[in-house]
């Protein structure tokens, strides 16, 4: 939930890639549950690809061209992630802001 007056930065980006905010004081609405939801699939994606990563890595036959697309889609999914936590945290930081 946003605090008031308070932007959500969404999962995904806009045209050009410039990130997308949400501005509301329902976080029950369709566009937070859909930013719930897409953020929850993000962080498992990252969860399934840490465990790839980890058998790639530990695989001393693992060809450079794996390691290559491993690091791509690691990059990637650290994108999602940090923006993720950009979001959430900017979410803790006004909703203990908003308690005060």
């Amino acid at each position: 939930m946003t605090a008031r007056n308070e932007l959500r930065l969404l999962p995904w980006s806009g045209r050009e890639g410039k990130p997308c905010y949400l501005s509301t004081d329902e976080g029950s609405g369709h566009m937070s549950r859909l930013a719930d939801n897409i953020e929850a699939v993000q962080l498992g994606m990252a969860t399934e690809l840490l465990d790839q990563a980890s058998e790639t890595l530990g695989d001393e036959d693992s060809a450079p061209e794996d390691v290559r697309l491993l690091a791509d889609k690691l990059t990637g999914s650290l994108r999602d992630v940090l923006r993720v936590a950009i979001s959430r945290g900017h979410l803790l930081t006004a909703s203990e802001s908003y308690r005060f």
